[in-house]
This record gives C-alpha cells, sequence and structure tokens, in this order.
C-alpha cells in the first residue's frame, strides 16, 4: 500500500495509507519535523490519519517532508510526496474556524468543569454519610467484633474524600480552560492589541515587498521571483484588512485611536488608571513621568515627584484618555460633572 504525503496551505500536512502495526508509527513519531524539525506527527481520529500540528495555513519545510519520505523508504515503503503551497485559505476564512473552535472547546471544557464538580459532590456526601456512624468520636475498638467494618469504613471515607478532592482540582481545571476558551475572541479582538499586532503586519508587509524589489530587508535578501513571496504578500494584505475591519468597528463602538496629532506637551494622558503629565510627544507614544510615581497616585505632574530625573513612555495603543492642562485644573466635582 502507499503511503501519501501531501502538503496545502489549506488542510496542512497529512500522511495517509498507514496501518497500524505496520512500523510507520515508529518512523512518524519521532521529534524530528515541521519547519522547527521539532515536531512528531500525531494520529487524528476526525481525519483518520496522521497530520503535523501548526502546519495549516503555513508553508511547509520541504526538506524536512523529503526526510521522511526517505526514512519511509528505507523502512520499506512505497511513498509519494505531493507539496502545493499555493492552495490556501483566507485570513477571514480561517480566524472563523479558530473563533468557532475556541466557541466549541469553551462548550466542551465546562461540560467537563460541571461533570467534575457534580461527581465531587456525590463524593463528599457519600464520605459525609459514613462520617455518621463515628459523629459521637466513637473509636475503632481493637478485638471487637465491629472493628474490621469500621476499618472498612474510614478507609471508604477516606478514598471518598480524596475522590472528592481531586474530582474539585478537576472542575477548577477545567473552569479555567472553559474561560480562556470563551475570552478567545474578545482578547484576539481587544483594540490595543490588534494596533500593535497591525503595526507589526505593515512591517513584515513592508519587508516582503522590498524583497519583491530585490532590496534587502530585515538583515538579509531573497529572491525577488520567489512565488512565496507573492503569497505571503496577499496572505498579508488580507490579515492587515481583517483587522482594519476590526478596529473600525470598535470605533464605531466609541473606541479612540489615538496619535501624535491628539497630545501637546503639558497635556495629560490616562495611562492604565492614572493621569500622567506629557512630557515630550513621539510618533508613536508619549514620553510621562516614571510609572514609579504613579503608585498611589490619581495625577502625576511633570515635577514635585519622587523620581523626577526618570520617565517613561506610554505607547498610542495603550492611551485611555486625554486631558489639556486647563481641564486637569477644574474642581473634583465640575470634573465629574
Amino acid at each position: 500500500m502507499t503511503i501519501e504525503i501531501t502538503h496545502t496551505r489549506r488542510e496542512g500536512t497529512l500522511i495517509e495509507g498507514t496501518s497500524r502495526g505496520d512500523g510507520s508509527a515508529e518512523i512518524l513519531r519521532l521529534r524530528e519535523y515541521g519547519r522547527t524539525q521539532r515536531q512528531p506527527f500525531r494520529w487524528s481520529r476526525n481525519l483518520d490519519c496522521w497530520y503535523l500540528p501548526h502546519s495549516r495555513d503555513h508553508a511547509t519545510y520541504t526538506p524536512s517532508l523529503e526526510l521522511l519520505a526517505q526514512r519511509l523508504r528505507d523502512a520499506g515503503f512505497e511513498v509519494t510526496l505531493t507539496i502545493d503551497n499555493a492552495d490556501r485559505r483566507s485570513f477571514s476564512e480561517a480566524e472563523e474556524e479558530r473563533e468557532e473552535k475556541a466557541e466549541g472547546r469553551a462548550e466542551r471544557f465546562g461540560g467537563y468543569a460541571t461533570t467534575a464538580t457534580r461527581n465531587s459532590e456525590a463524593a463528599w456526601k457519600k464520605s459525609h454519610q459514613i462520617s455518621e456512624r463515628f459523629a459521637g468520636g466513637q473509636p475503632i475498638l481493637i478485638g471487637h467484633h465491629s472493628e474490621g467494618r469500621a476499618r472498612r469504613d474510614h478507609a471508604r471515607m477516606d478514598d471518598a474524600m480524596r475522590k472528592s478532592i481531586g474530582e474539585r482540582d478537576r472542575a477548577d481545571h477545567w473552569t479555567g480552560r472553559a474561560q480562556a476558551a470563551a475570552n478567545y475572541e474578545r482578547f484576539k479582538k481587544d483594540p490595543g492589541r490588534t494596533l500593535r499586532r497591525l503595526d507589526k503586519l505593515r512591517a513584515d508587509l513592508r519587508a516582503v515587498e522590498k524583497w519583491q524589489r530585490g532590496e534587502s530587508a530585515k538583515g538579509y535578501s531573497r529572491n525577488p521571483n520567489d512565488p512565496e513571496l507573492t503569497i505571503r504578500h496577499e496572505e498579508l494584505t488580507e490579515e492587515i484588512e481583517h483587522w482594519q475591519q476590526i478596529i473600525k468597528d470598535a470605533e464605531a463602538e466609541g473606541f479612540r485611536v489615538w496619535s501624535k496629532a491628539d497630545f501637546t506637551r503639558g497635556d495629560f494622558v490616562l495611562y492604565r488608571g492614572t493621569w500622567y503629565e506629557v512630557l515630550r510627544v513621539n510618533p508613536k507614544s508619549v514620553t510621562i513621568p516614571h510609572i514609579h510615581n504613579g503608585t498611589g497616585q490619581r495625577i502625576v505632574r511633570a515635577t514635585g515627584n519622587r523620581h523626577d530625573d526618570w520617565t517613561w513612555t506610554a505607547p498610542y495603543d495603550d492611551v485611555s484618555g486625554r486631558k489639556s492642562a486647563d481641564e486637569m485644573q477644574q474642581p473634583p466635582k465640575a470634573e465629574a460633572a
């Protein structure tokens, strides 16, 4: 039977044609594959084949698959290797699937947590019921006919209590996992995080465009005719457009994108819950008194601080508000109104 190794950006790296006990598993489980050359293949019951984790939506590292194919051939298998890095799905399609999976995980983990909580309560009740026999402080009577039963009850009570504690720990674990999965979309679309992500993606896109022009970027050059550059340009463009729309949606709901044009020296910026006087306005941030001055303070001015010779920078994507010097001088009641 022929073992088929295929890779596309759309589906990732898949291995089909193996069977249980044919000797291929030992080769596939070696931690020597993937882009890091440290990944093993895993068996998927849903796909009914082997797959390489984290290989979807990425170009493959061809030498790694060629090494795998040669190892399988040396073991006596007939192998075919097919690579198509151009077959891909759009970024929006991939992100939608990731969000759906996160919702599924949240629901599944929540079910695990509920079951563990129910088991913990049942084990605790069982332990409590057994302990009622000894509620009056009755000791184990050595040599009495009840000694054996009493010792068994103590063991059962101890086992039930241990199970209750273990199930409670399991419930806490799955509750945390469920909460993390439920928060996936919220954290992913957080405007501050999204703005920082956009800065990095735009820098990556500029680098790709330089390589396509035959220029050096990020300290090295690439072949301008490499088809991977064209695919990467398309991916980055789609991803930037996706996150730009997220920011537009956030702005429609009241989020403010701050920039250099919004501040002048002497203004006050709300940074992580404290108002700081602006010492200098930079392209991507404002310079403020050091945050050590803000401990227990609502407003930190340019002078009169413990660490006047220290400064800090507050990036615009982490700024929550702005006030002029005149607005900051207003009495608290007027300010609250």
